[in-house]
């Protein structure tokens, strides 16, 4: 596929949407509509057999929705992705950690935007202050044990996407 023309929908501060005009291998032609926003961070932040998630309300969805942190750079800062997995860890829930560990790297919806995430395991923590942006003040932060986290996922109560892909990278490595 072969991009022939590109223009600007849409942008604020955190989204930029763009139509894309494509012509295809067989000759014909269509149109893409992508979402452009910045990598983010998660972080499955570990300890006692459990892990520290948070709850907050998600406009979009019309409901609190429980979730490991995550975030990305606010407009105008930057640094790399293990210190951006730092900054929202400790912004999100106030936990620092002695290690963190790079699980991978995902694509969060490859048919539709550009956002991609890096998957982290926080371990050896400490508590400290949160500093939480203003959309984030309804936030609860609450320790859940593993196997809590597991009945939550299968009742439905934890379905945000990046959270279960992140939770299935650890999995994989034979952990929790």
């Amino acid at each position: 596929m072969r991009t022939t023309g590109s223009r600007e929908i849409y942008r604020n501060p955190w989204i930029r949407l763009r139509e894309d005009t494509v012509e295809r291998a067989d000759g014909s032609t269509g149109v893409y509509s992508v979402v452009e926003k910045p990598h983010f961070a998660i972080v499955l932040a570990a300890e006692r057999d459990g892990f520290w998630l948070v709850e907050q309300f998600r406009h979009p969805i019309g409901r609190r929705a429980w979730e490991f942190p995550q975030g990305t750079w606010t407009a105008g800062s930057g640094g790399t992705p293990e210190e951006l997995a730092r900054a929202e860890l400790a912004e999100e829930t106030g936990l620092r950690a002695e290690r963190l560990e790079h699980l991978g790297h995902l694509d969060l919806a490859p048919g539709l935007s550009t956002q991609e995430f890096d998957v982290w395991l926080a371990t050896g923590l400490t508590s400290g202050p949160t500093a939480r942006e203003a959309t984030e003040a309804d936030m609860v932060t609450a320790f859940v044990p593993a196997t809590e986290l597991r009945t939550m996922i299968a009742e439905g109560r934890f379905t945000d996407g990046p959270s279960l892909a992140a939770y299935a990278l650890l999995l994989l490595r034979g952990s929790h």
